[in-house]
């Protein structure tokens, strides 16, 4: 079942969703500290993120899964968020410079297509934002948190994915170390638990983050070739004795 957009506001309006977009936005922050004068994409619920990101950004744009729900972003202004079906996207091709994909992935059943349609509307050289739940990870274990619905990935899966789309994996990171317990005490000492795991490069981090580039090269796609070089059965007529036809003897009167 997907994730609904009021529930996706609601967590990120709650302290442990405070912590989720603090850790997860400063290591998108590492990843991209400047989209000045770029076309920036958020798609899935990234709008926690694009507002930080996007301070400096020539235009950027909120795509809402039509499975999920939209809401109206910024708040204020001219509205920026729009409903679509994620592997369609109404935008021409090479018409955007970067692209954020949060709480997306995860969620589409068909996860090769998505990123197929992200590489499409990337120019060249463009760069893709990936936040992924870990499968190693409690985040993934618990469902009180958007990150315990759809799909967990583990880094060859993202990896091989990615690489199969023609998006290069360049940078790579964990964030969300912190068990996704409500408790005072886990809100507090959730820097501690970041320094530690990121310090450590521990298994069990929350998210993976990935900064892709998009190849210049196309290649061709593997499923077309394998339909081009089907095997298909051929009906051809098959050719059958005609049967012979003779004359019946004749009777030789009497007398």
């Amino acid at each position: 079942m997907a994730l609904d957009v009021v529930d996706l506001r609601a967590f990120y309006a709650s302290p442990l969703g405070h912590v989720a977009r603090r850790f997860i936005g400063r290591a998108m922050l590492r990843f991209w500290p400047d989209c000045a004068r770029q076309r920036l994409l958020g798609l899935g619920f990234s709008t926690p993120y694009l507002s930080v990101l996007g301070a400096k950004a020539e235009r950027v744009l909120a795509f809402m899964p039509a499975a999920q729900g939209v809401v109206n972003w910024p708040s204020e202004g001219l509205s920026a968020s729009a409903l679509v079906e994620p592997t369609l996207l109404p935008l021409p091709t090479a018409s955007v410079d970067r692209v954020v994909l949060v709480h997306a992935l995860e969620e589409t059943e068909s996860p090769d297509d998505l990123l197929e349609e992200v590489a499409r509307v990337l120019s060249p050289g463009g760069r893709v934002l990936v936040v992924a739940p870990n499968r190693r990870g409690l985040w993934a274990r618990m469902d009180g948190t958007p990150f315990g619905h759809g799909r967990p990935f583990s880094r060859s899966q993202l990896e091989a994915l990615m690489r199969a789309a023609t998006l290069a994996p360049e940078k790579w990171t964990e964030a969300l170390y912190v068990p996704p317990l409500k408790r005072p005490l886990f809100m507090r000492s959730a820097p501690a638990w970041e320094r530690v795991g990121s310090g450590l490069s521990l298994p069990f981090a929350g998210v993976h983050v990935i900064d892709a580039t998009k190849q210049f090269h196309q290649r061709a796609p593997l499923r077309a070739t394998r339909r081009s070089f089907a095997f298909r059965p051929v009906l051809l007529p098959q050719a059958t004795p005609t049967p012979r036809i003779t004359d019946a003897p004749r009777k030789t009167p009497a007398g």
